[in-house]
């Protein structure tokens, strides 16, 4: 009998962290690490969270003709949405919003039909991952079994249904926006509002300040409508406000009832969704009927699944600011070195995108990736080696990287997070220091753009994520689901359930075709 371990997830082992929790443990942020359970191992010097794993199957057996079969009936399981009738009876009745053809249909022999409704039926599906591998050494191959066989997963498609679960004109719609800042919050709380009302709701209200708005004294409800929202894409940050941390859950849930709020639009990050999922949990166990409905949001495109979060465009676009003053300054001087520190705590999606987008970077540090600062094969002797050549030299580094160099700071802030030593301050030090005693001038210019990029407006190509995610989720909430998120998988509009979306954090992959493609741009060797 032919079997490998396995556990809880195909393709991915989830940990969960928590750390510095209150008395509502669901509502701490849960960070954590995926690997392939097929020739994967964790390397410890990139993982920075203390991990368990939590395996729920003894193992796979390759020898049973059904294991393929099996695999995906546990997939549809865990990828099936939670519904309102899932705790309560309720009878579904005609959508009110409308859409109608606005060319006719035709069946190909001149006579017109009447099938088209542009409505997304409720078995419609999405398929999770697209590529057939051929080989598990393949680039990105992540395998089950050893012929690396392909294995279909589907995953529900978001959009309008035909029928609804809420009287529109009877609905209270609140939407919340927490953590830390991202370009597009305001773009997608627009939308929120624009597509509630499309449905019917008059009664539509902004909580102030997070999580914290359902229970901090002196935060009232803001009234929210089509002529309040209407230009407030037209700005960065969130018109509602954000903070971290929150009360517990049950004081959460029980201004929710009090207040009759019917749909709760949660905006942020994993920390913010395992908050949104404990809302809902308590919502179905007091048998509410409160559809509890995510949005991801996160400036470090680190949310398992999706393509990418809104924000994250607009954040590698700014960044390219950052990133040309430094080689402006940088070219200029004497020896100069530019050095511009982005966002990314545990995934360095920003810095590398950025540095593959602006063709002046030399060296890329993430948090993925780890490296030696000195030695003849570190990052200072290369440094060396380009002021040599070439006269300058640019450097872009992720906030997360390279903390194993660095007296760790056993703090947290208010989300629970770990927080950082500064790497850019570090390496700047480190840089002076290395050519003083080499006796070379250098002259470094330190750029930290964090709340710069953190702040502006979404671009083009966000705000129309933004607009899509916005209207996707109000359609889910009348759908009657409830503990979702919605986002891009392979190019679809999706939802999948907060459950899994949390369970593990997105981070590249240091044997990826990306990260190779940014090896090649910048011509960085391994600093190790």
């Amino acid at each position: 009998m032919a079997s490998v371990p396995t556990f809880s997830k195909v393709g991915y082992t989830a940990w969960q962290n928590h750390k510095n929790c209150n008395e509502n443990v669901r509502l701490c942020n849960l960070r954590s690490l995926k690997i392939g359970i097929f020739q994967k191992r964790v390397k410890s010097e990139i993982r920075k969270l203390v991990i368990r794993a939590v395996a729920t199957k003894p193992e796979l057996d390759f020898s049973d003709p059904d294991w393929k079969r099996k695999i995906q009936e546990d997939f549809e399981r865990r990828y099936n949405l939670p519904h309102i009738r899932d705790v309560i009876h309720v009878e579904p009745r005609p959508t009110t919003f409308s859409l109608k053809a606005r060319i006719p249909i035709g069946d190909g022999n001149g006579s017109l039909i009447n099938r088209w409704n542009g409505y997304v039926h409720d078995d419609d599906r999405a398929l999770l991952k697209v590529i057939k591998f051929a080989s598990p050494n393949s680039a990105g191959a992540e395998c089950v079994d050893p012929d690396c066989s392909f294995i279909e997963q589907w995953v529900h498609r978001a959009g309008p249904r035909k029928m609804i679960y809420y009287e529109p004109s009877r609905v209270k719609a609140a939407i919340v926006t927490c953590g830390g800042l991202c370009p597009g919050l305001n773009d997608v709380i627009r939308q929120i509002v624009f597509t509630l009302e499309k449905y019917g709701v008059k009664n539509i209200a902004g909580i102030p300040f997070g999580y914290r708005g359902f229970t901090e004294k002196g935060l009232s409800e803001i009234p929210l409508s089509r002529h309040v929202v209407q230009n407030i894409n037209l700005e960065g940050g969130s018109f509602l406000g954000v903070s971290r941390g929150a009360a517990s859950t049950t004081d959460i849930v029980d201004s929710i009832q009090g207040r009759g709020i019917d749909m709760l639009f949660v905006l942020g990050g994993d920390g913010t969704h395992a908050g949104a999922n404990a809302i809902h949990e308590e919502c179905r166990k007091r048998k509410l009927k409160v559809s509890v409905v995510g949005v991801p949001k996160t400036i470090d495109n680190d949310i398992l699944l999706m393509d990418k979060t809104f924000g994250f465009d607009t954040a590698v676009e700014a960044a390219q600011k950052a990133i040309n003053s430094a080689y402006i300054e940088a070219q200029s001087a004497f020896h100069g070195i530019g050095l511009v520190k982005l966002m990314g705590r545990t995934s360095g999606f920003i810095a590398m995108h950025a540095s593959l987008s602006s063709g002046q970077i030399d060296v890329c540090l993430i948090p993925e990736v780890p490296f030696n600062l000195d030695g003849e094969s570190g990052v200072l002797a290369h440094l060396e080696q380009l002021i040599e050549k070439k006269g300058f030299a640019m450097i872009c580094v992720a906030e997360g990287a390279g903390q194993e160099l660095l007296e760790k700071s056993n703090s947290t802030d208010a989300s629970g997070n770990v927080v950082l030593s500064d790497i850019g301050v570090h390496l700047q030090q480190q840089i002076k220091r290395h050519f003083k005693e080499k006796g070379l001038y250098a002259d470094v210019k330190y750029i930290d753009p964090t709340y710069m990029v953190r702040a502006v407006r979404a671009n083009a190509s966000d705000a129309i994520l933004c607009t899509v995610l916005g209207q996707n989720a109000v359609h889910g909430a009348f759908a009657g689901f409830s503990g979702i998120t919605t986002g891009t998988c392979n190019t679809h509009y999706v939802y999948l359930p907060i459950t899994e979306v949390i369970m593990s954090t997105r981070h590249v992959d240091p044997n990826s075709r990306m990260w190779h493609r940014c090896l090649t741009s910048t011509g960085q060797p391994d600093f190790l």
